[in-house]
């Protein structure tokens, strides 16, 4: 834990230590809560499902901006095969950059709280509802950061990490997309189904939108992102022989 916690504190700090970290923060604040507010007073409805309901697709495009330099900018500097040395195992190095970029996720949803107060100052909301949209918001951006952490991996330079990420984030969610699973299903019957039920992410996310937190929502989230964090640290093992 020790070796973690040294990669996340070094990772954490890197974020903070760029102005593009506060302007990443500052967009993502202003234009999730600009969409939020330009439907709150158009339906005057004292909840948060709007705000929550953009999220899935807005952070296509926020995470894999704050995943790309997890590995490419190692990459770039040089200073990638120093870390492959360190006398630490590739997993620590790996949930330690992890870590760093999930804390500045949080660190950015957190600033969006300020809404929870607003509908509840202004109407009567399900309280349960909003905090199960937060468990799920947590769950998605961990799940889209380890597919970006997998894909900044793959690629030597940040633009190429970024569009990686955000071709793969779309692909889960838009595999969840009923839509799309009734065109596969046309194609190949029941492929289509099975996508959207163990992939696609839509219907999972939505459950705890309705204020449902299932434990197969649960497993969904915390399986497929672990799948990518495995893969990334074989492919760092790969990279150390």
């Amino acid at each position: 834990m020790r070796n973690v916690m040294t990669v996340f504190k070094r990772e954490y700090a890197a974020y903070f230590n760029s102005p593009i970290a506060y302007i990443f923060i500052i967009a993502f604040l202003v234009l999730n809560s600009g969409l939020f507010m330009t439907g709150f007073f158009l339906n005057g409805t004292a909840d948060l499902r709007a705000f929550f309901g953009n999220l899935p697709f807005f952070l296509i495009f926020f995470i894999p901006a704050v995943s790309m330099r997890l590995w490419a900018e190692d990459k770039r500097t040089g200073t990638f095969e120093l870390l492959m040395t360190l006398p630490m195992p590739a997993r620590d190095v790996m949930l330690g950059k992890y870590l760093a970029a999930l804390a500045f996720y949080l660190v950015a949803l957190a600033g969006t709280l300020p809404l929870v107060i607003m509908v509840a100052v202004l109407g009567n909301p399900d309280m349960g509802a909003i905090w199960s949209g937060y468990i799920g918001s947590i769950l998605l951006g961990a799940l889209y950061l380890g597919i970006g952490t997998f894909t900044s991996g793959l690629t030597r330079d940040q633009i190429s990490a970024v569009i990686l990420g955000i071709m793969a984030c779309f692909l889960v969610f838009i595999l969840g997309v009923g839509g799309v699973a009734a065109t596969i299903d046309g194609w190949l019957p029941g492929l289509g189904s099975f996508l959207q039920n163990y992939v696609g992410l839509s219907g999972h996310y939505d459950m705890m939108l309705r204020g449902v937190v299932a434990l197969g929502d649960l497993a969904y989230f915390l399986g497929l992102t672990a799948l990518f964090l495995t893969l990334n640290t074989l492919w760092l093992e790969g990279r150390k022989y």
